[in-house]
Order: structure tokens, then C-alpha cells, then sequence
């Protein structure tokens, strides 16, 4: 579905995040005190994964600080996996201590009305396939989840060394009356028993149009004593 990122190698850490208006959703009377109970999930999806945007997150791991530059740029029509498709370029740059330590670049694939994702090219040949189970709400009520993506991630175009299998899924939680929280989560690799990469968790702040208002990302790790999450916020 959604490219995963490499934040930072130096603190082996992964994440999902491929891009921030589409009008919907029950926006009241701009009263402060309007209680919103619905947002427009699909659009939330569409502004944070196809549409031109930069993000940039930052995270403290010890005595370093780990930041990733995401830029989203739209590329158009495109062919994918013999389909026609839309595609959107997924531009990062890591740094660690304002160095940077690795830069990738990847590409979404999708169709539109309904949105669904069929997978993604990278700068290092990686080549995903994505089977969308479920199609997005327009509307959905604060309190929704759903699982969305069985993704399977191979070395090359070629598809003869499977190297990962994720499962994707979406969830809408309160913030404040009149935002929320879209939240999309991703396990960890399903082809090995300890994944070091973890799961990720990328929530978006909503309003009732779904414009993307505030983001953050935890990533939890399993360690000698636990699991042990790092939270990469919007900057």
C-alpha cells in the first residue's frame, strides 16, 4: 500500500508514511462546542498519501535526534503491475543531529473513486503488491477501525524473493469536539519471528473536511526489556 520509510539506520527504525482538502464530513456551525461524531476518512486518506505535501517529523532517541524530510509530489498517470494507474512520489531525507544519513525515494501506486492502493516502487528496487480487503468510508464515526491492506514486498520487479509481509489497518479516534485522530497502523514483518523493525503507528490530526492539521508517528520496537516505543512528531 504505502511505502515504508526508513527514518533514521542509525537507530534501525521504520516507518510507513507515503501524503495533506476534499470537502465532507458534518463541520456544524463552526461552534467551537459542535460536537463532531463523523469524519471523511477516505478524503483524510487521500490528503495524507496522493496529494502534494511536505512533512517533516522529529524524534529523540538517547543523546540523538532522529528527523525525516517526506515530500509528496504528485506523477500522474502510470501503469503498475499491468493496471492504469495514479502514482505519487514519496521523497525522504534522514538525518540524524541535523546530518543526513540516507535519502530514498519511492512511488505510490493507486486508482481513484474509490481510492485503493495496489503497492509501490523504491530506490533500491523494492517492488510491493497490495490487496486492498476493504474500500475506505466516506463518513466514518468516531470509535471506526477496519483492516484495509495485506501488502507482500519483494527484493525486485522480478518477484522471486519475497522479503516482507504487512497488514495495514485505519482507526478514528477523539481528539477534541471538532477534530480527530486517523490513525493508520502497520504490523510487523509476518515472514519472521522478531521483526527489529517493529510496528508503526501513523496518526493524523482531522477537522470534519479531513485537512490534515497535526501528525505524529510511534514506532514500537522489541528490545532485551520490552518493547520500547519512539515518537516521531510534526515539527
Amino acid at each position: 500500500m504505502m511505502k515504508k520509510l526508513g527514518l533514521c539506520a542509525a537507530v534501525a527504525l521504520s516507518l510507513s508514511a507515503c501524503a495533506g482538502g476534499i470537502n465532507g464530513g458534518t463541520i456544524g456551525n463552526n461552534n467551537q462546542n459542535t460536537i463532531v461524531t463523523q469524519y471523511p476518512v477516505e478524503a483524510a486518506m487521500l490528503n495524507i498519501y496522493t496529494k502534494a505535501r511536505s512533512q517533516s517529523l522529529v524524534a529523540t532517541v538517547g543523546n540523538q535526534t532522529a528527523s525525516a524530510d517526506i515530500t509528496i509530489t504528485p506523477k500522474g498517470s502510470m501503469v503498475f503491475n499491468n493496471k492504469q494507474v495514479q502514482a505519487a512520489e514519496v521523497n525522504t531525507i534522514n538525518k540524524v543531529n541535523n546530518q543526513i544519513t540516507d535519502q530514498s525515494v519511492a512511488i505510490n501506486y493507486f486508482t481513484l473513486n474509490p481510492l485503493v492502493f495496489h503497492g509501490y516502487t523504491d530506490s533500491s528496487g523494492k517492488y510491493s503488491l497490495a490487496t486492498q480487503s476493504t474500500t475506505l468510508p466516506k463518513l466514518a464515526t468516531v470509535g471506526s477501525s477496519s483492516q484495509l491492506i495485506a501488502e507482500d514486498v519483494y527484493a525486485d520487479r522480478s518477484m522471486r524473493r519475497k522479503i516482507g509481509s504487512y497488514r495495514q489497518g485505519w482507526s478514528l479516534t477523539r481528539d477534541t469536539n471538532n477534530t480527530a485522530w486517523f490513525c493508520v497502523d502497520t504490523s510487523a514483518n509476518l515472514l519472521v519471528a522478531n521483526d527489529p523493525n517493529g510496528v508503526s503507528s501513523e496518526c493524523y490530526k482531522i477537522n470534519a473536511r479531513g485537512d490534515i492539521l497535526d501528525s505524529k508517528v510511534t514506532i514500537s520496537q522489541p528490545t532485551n526489556n520490552g518493547t520500547k516505543a519512539i515518537v516521531f512528531t510534526s515539527r
